[in-house]
Parts: structure tokens; C-alpha cells; sequence
């Protein structure tokens, strides 16, 4: 057996936990996660004949692919692409005939607490969908195999910190699928940009529609589909976030600090400010005492 050949296949395996539950304590359940290459024609789980049931699945394709029946509907499952479903249910997946091997990650959760998110999330993303090898939730799925084959969740507060966390991941992607900066348009990842370099000159949306030498409703309904929010929103981000570095690293009057960032009076750099982040870059400068201290704020 070559090296590669043997290290591909210590990494394989699936790790099951069986944590007691308290209905008093709010923990999501982890049944199993795992690294899995199979070859066999063999290999078929059907999801009405299971007994290990209530069930989520998700798996996610890594090399050779699957295939599934879902309500009577066949679904190819390529490299690069996961399987989304609720066992027990009316599917069948399996190692189709065309195929020598599929190799995957997966996990199975227990419904309890999750189920609202992963309804959400599956609603928008189908049953088969594709995610980057680098999006959130397959990371943090590798992360979480490997965590489990060296014996680091022990604990059901582990296990159920991590459920949690895939389930949030997923949510996130289906809420902006395209989020990760390689998945957007042209116009999009264009767009972004400009707005970074020229935060502080840009006037409005029509400018930047002009700029990029686009329809303009086109391109809004295009951004927001790939950001999450309007090109207006996500300039005025950029540019609270720039004020924010500059409040912390010079002593430049609030007046300076609006017009360096594009806005005309300080007084209006303010109320954004302070809609935003909750205090006034006066506040957000000085902060210490009873005050955290931060360096950058995350908006919604």
C-alpha cells in the first residue's frame, strides 16, 4: 500500500456518541460524524427501514459521488456537494453502479433544538447542495472528524457546542450562499472593490452602477443576493469600520474623522455611528471603566 494510500485510510472512520440527556440542560445532540470511503455495490441506507431515528443527515461529498431517491425524485450527488435529510423519510441513498467509490464527511444530529434552523437552511439550499471545500460548514465538519478521532469531544456540552456551531454555519450559508468572495459575480466582487478603495468620494448607488457599467435595479437585486444587503448598507459598513481604525489609532477630531470616511458634518457621522454600534465615536474612543474596550464591531 503506498503512503498516501495509508494515511487516507487511518484518517477514515466513524465515530459514534451516546452523551445522557437532560431535559433540564438545552444541549443538541451529536449521534455521529465520520470520514467514510465507500467502494462496495453494496453500500445503500434506505430511510424508511432505519431504527436509529429521529435523524438529521448531512454528507458532503469529497471525492467519487452518490447518488439518491428522495419522494420518488433521483438526485445525482457530485464531489463538492451534500445530502441533506431527515431519517426515517421516504430516500434511499447509495453507491450507484457508474461510480467505484464515495468518499464523504458526515454527520447525524438529533433534531432537538436544531430543527427550526435546519428547516430553515434546507428550504433554501435544497436536499443536493454545492459548498466550497473552504465555506464555514465544511470546515468546521473536518474540524469536528478530526476532533472526534482524537478523542477531543468527550463531554455532551463538546458535542453539543459543535452541533450548534454547524447548524449556525449552515444557516449562515443558505441565508448568502455565495458569500465566500470566490462564488460572487463579477459585478458583485467589482463592486465590493470599488467601495473599499473609494469609500470616502462615492455619492451613491447609481454612481456605482455607472461606475461598473450595469443595469442598475439588475445589480442591486444581484448584490443583495450575494451580500445579504444593499451596496448603500454595506458602504456605510465600510465606512463606520474605517472610522472605528481611526478613532483608535489617531487623535484626529470627530469632524476630520466623518469627512476622511465621505461624510459632510460630524453631526451626521454621529447619528449613524451611533445607530449602528449602540455609542457615539466619543464614547466608542474613550471606552475603558465599565466599557469594553473593543477594537472592531460586527453588524448585522
Amino acid at each position: 500500500m503506498k503512503m498516501g494510500q495509508s494515511a487516507e485510510r487511518r484518517s477514515l472512520g466513524t465515530y459514534g456518541f451516546r452523551f445522557g440527556e437532560s431535559a433540564e440542560l438545552p444541549l443538541c445532540g451529536l449521534f455521529a460524524v465520520g470520514h467514510e470511503r465507500e467502494a462496495s455495490p453494496d453500500y445503500s441506507w434506505d430511510g424508511m427501514t432505519r431504527n436509529d431515528g429521529p435523524l438529521l443527515l448531512f454528507q458532503y461529498t469529497l471525492s467519487g459521488g452518490g447518488a439518491a431517491e428522495i419522494e420518488g425524485r433521483f438526485r445525482r450527488i457530485e464531489e463538492g456537494q451534500a445530502l441533506l435529510i431527515e431519517i426515517p423519510g421516504r430516500h434511499r441513498y447509495y453507491l450507484p453502479e457508474d461510480r467505484d467509490h464515495w468518499e464523504f464527511l458526515f454527520i447525524l444530529m438529533n433534531p432537538r433544538l436544531i430543527l427550526p434552523v435546519w428547516e430553515e437552511a434546507k428550504g433554501k439550499l435544497g436536499e443536493v447542495v454545492l459548498l466550497p471545500p473552504e465555506s464555514e460548514p465544511i470546515e468546521l465538519l473536518r474540524q469536528m472528524v478530526d476532533d472526534a478521532r482524537n478523542g477531543r469531544i468527550a463531554d455532551p456540552f463538546a458535542a453539543s457546542s459543535y452541533v450548534y456551531q454547524f447548524n449556525m454555519a449552515l444557516g449562515r450559508f443558505a441565508s448568502s450562499p455565495a458569500a465566500g468572495h470566490s462564488e460572487w459575480p463579477d459585478s458583485v466582487t467589482r463592486a465590493v472593490a470599488f467601495m473599499r478603495s473609494n469609500f470616502a468620494d462615492m455619492v451613491d448607488q447609481e454612481q456605482l452602477a455607472r461606475q461598473l457599467g450595469v443595469s442598475k435595479y439588475h445589480f442591486l437585486r444581484t448584490f443583495a443576493r450575494y451580500t445579504g444587503m444593499t451596496p448603500n448598507d454595506y458602504l456605510v459598513r465600510v465606512r463606520i469600520e474605517r472610522s472605528m481604525e481611526l478613532l483608535q489609532a489617531t487623535d484626529w477630531p470627530i469632524d476630520r474623522i466623518a469627512s476622511s470616511v465621505g461624510y459632510s458634518t460630524g453631526s451626521y457621522y454621529i447619528k449613524i455611528f451611533r445607530k449602528l454600534t449602540g455609542q457615539t465615536p466619543g464614547s466608542f474612543r474613550s471606552a475603558g471603566g465599565s466599557r469594553l474596550n473593543y477594537r472592531r464591531l460586527f453588524f448585522d
